[in-house]
């Protein structure tokens, strides 16, 4: 297996279970490192470099939320847990813990690797977009606009402030680090994360709606942030860093 290849560490205390995601992801280009116990899980975590952990929920002499929480409190990694098809109570438990997605016992290996692979995707998207140590960047501007990213302020081409929430801020500030760029949903809600937004799905087009209201000449006929139909939307303008 190449070395490159993402890690995944599967938790799960069925012996057959693991053998059955190890071979299976195997093949398909993914590292995997299979466990039975939180313990291990730990050990894993502080030895390796793990791209994402599939947590079993209902692990024999363990409760996996509270390793679910532990996890969480400790890193960033990202988290795929695995419920009972009928524990609708730890699924939403779970997902209020920031675990990434769930998916179903017993469930398909093909849909296991499309969710596998679309956490992964995401992810990528956001250490991209994730600033480095030594980014200087104090901004960004577009059209005349311009978005202050250390006062956290936006200033529309007549000089005059506009006032943003902090969902609008880093949304926005999603936008800009990704222009010309189809962002979904789920990565606008991971990208607005990153900054400490208190985003949530179900209201991602709410905040998108009240930023077009704020930016665009024609909120009904948007010039800058685009739908893009089944897909998200797209930032449609002119980026430059400011330094």
């Amino acid at each position: 297996m190449n070395a490159t290849a993402p890690h995944i560490l599967a938790v799960d205390d069925d012996p057959a279970i693991r053998e059955l995601l190890t071979d299976y992801l195997t093949e398909h280009a993914l590292r995997v490192t299979a466990v039975d116990s939180g313990e291990a899980m730990q050990r894993v975590l502080q030895a390796e470099l793990v791209d994402l952990v599939l947590l079993d929920l209902r692990l024999g002499r363990e409760d996996g939320m509270q390793l679910a929480r532990a996890l969480r409190e400790t890193s960033q990694v990202p988290v795929i847990i695995v419920t009972g098809r009928q524990d609708e109570a730890d699924r939403v438990m779970g997902l209020e813990l920031a675990a990434d997605d769930y998916i179903n016992k017993p469930f398909s290996s093909r849909e296991l690797l499309a969710r596998i692979r679309a956490v992964l995707r995401r992810y990528q998207l956001m250490r991209e977009m994730m600033p480095t140590r030594d980014d200087r960047r104090r901004g960004y501007r577009f059209e005349g606009w311009e978005l202050n990213l250390r006062s956290r302020r936006l200033t529309s081409p007549q000089g005059q402030r506009v006032e943003l929430s902090n969902g609008e801020f880093n949304l926005l500030q999603a936008f800009c680090a990704a222009p010309q760029r189809v962002l979904s949903r789920d990565q606008l809600l991971d990208l607005s994360r990153l900054h400490g937004a208190e985003v949530y799905d179900r209201s991602i087009d709410v905040q998108i709606l009240r930023l077009r209201r704020k930016i665009e000449q024609d909120p009904a006929m948007p010039l800058y942030i685009c739908t893009e139909r089944g897909a998200g939307y797209i930032f449609n303008a002119r980026v430059e860093s400011l330094e």
